[in-house]
């Protein structure tokens, strides 16, 4: 398949998606973007990090009150004065994520790229979620803490990612009709999860054997 596509992936936390869309764009062989796209962002604005980092699908705090009143040395010197909103950050890394869809085939982390690629027909949006038990388990294994703490990270964190993505897509996180594809990866396990998409992505757009490496 010579055309490019893009698989933009939202996911609940502990449900392995960033595993699985890692292994995605391995057997794939194309870019898999997840915290890469704050940098880029970074980069392409001459704005610090902090700036999308504080807008940031996994930033805790408040992410919705306004306008920022945040500043460091560089934004200082560059646009002193200047308060940039939630949206105007959240817009320059959209530009970021359309610029990277034109380039080549890749694969997207949550974000809102589903949204910010809304009009991209060579686009497959899946949620991944996972049963609470599942998921706690592998967030209390990786962060080495209890599971009890394990719970309350994940409910935060799902409250978070379900905040940013409704505030700036006006769709509902992890609701079916928001994606094309929702799979649960307890039921498969990630390997045959990964081998199910595969089989989804080529169902939907043709052979994609040739991307593979």
């Amino acid at each position: 398949m010579e055309e490019k596509f893009i698989i933009s992936i939202g996911r609940q936390t502990g449900s392995g998606g960033l595993t699985i869309a890692k292994e995605l764009s391995k057997q794939l062989g194309i870019p898999c973007f997840d915290k890469e796209l704050i940098q880029l962002a970074s980069e392409e604005s001459g704005l610090g990090k902090e700036f999308f980092e504080n807008i940031d699908e996994k930033t805790s705090h408040s992410l919705f009150g306004g306008l920022f009143g945040f500043r460091n040395t560089l934004v200082d010197e560059v646009y002193s004065g200047v308060y940039l909103s939630n949206e105007s950050l959240f817009n320059i890394q959209s530009d970021v994520i359309r610029g990277l869809a034109e380039k080549e085939s890749s694969i997207f982390i949550g974000r809102c790229a589903d949204y910010v690629l809304k009009n991209s027909d060579n686009c497959l949006n899946i949620f991944i979620c996972a049963n609470t038990n599942d998921r706690v388990q592998r967030i209390s294994e990786i962060r080495e803490i209890t599971e009890k703490k394990a719970l309350d990270l994940i409910e935060k964190s799902d409250k978070t990612r379900a905040s940013y993505y409704n505030y700036f897509s006006n769709k509902e996180w992890g609701k079916a009709e928001s994606y094309h594809l929702c799979i649960n990866s307890s039921v498969l396990g990630i390997d045959e999860t990964v081998a199910f998409i595969l089989e989804f992505a080529a169902k939907k757009f043709g052979d994609i054997e040739s991307n593979k490496k």
